[in-house]
């Protein structure tokens, strides 16, 4: 499974993309079931924020749905978390 995130906004608004491939990591049956979670959560347009709150698009295997600070879901928060910090 391929998980992409993008985040724009904050008070810099500068763009932040990373991507992860969950074949072969040891983690990967956890990290899918959190995907799924994460975009059933998730809307298909770009979800309203706050001003200078970041705005996530997460794309998972051709699949793209949009939230933003400060209406993440838990599980959206540690998928995003887990892409941005080990994610290319």
């Amino acid at each position: 499974m391929r998980i992409s995130v993008t985040r724009t906004g904050g008070f810099g608004g500068i763009r932040r993309h990373a991507s992860l491939d969950t074949a072969g990591r040891p983690d990967a049956a956890g990290l899918q079931a959190l995907a799924r979670r994460a975009l059933d959560a998730g809307d298909a347009r770009p979800a309203p924020g706050v001003p200078d709150g970041f705005h996530y698009e997460l794309t998972v295997d051709g699949r793209t749905v949009h939230c933003a600070d400060p209406g993440l879901t838990d599980e959206q928060r540690a998928l995003i978390t887990a892409v941005l910090r080990e994610g290319a």
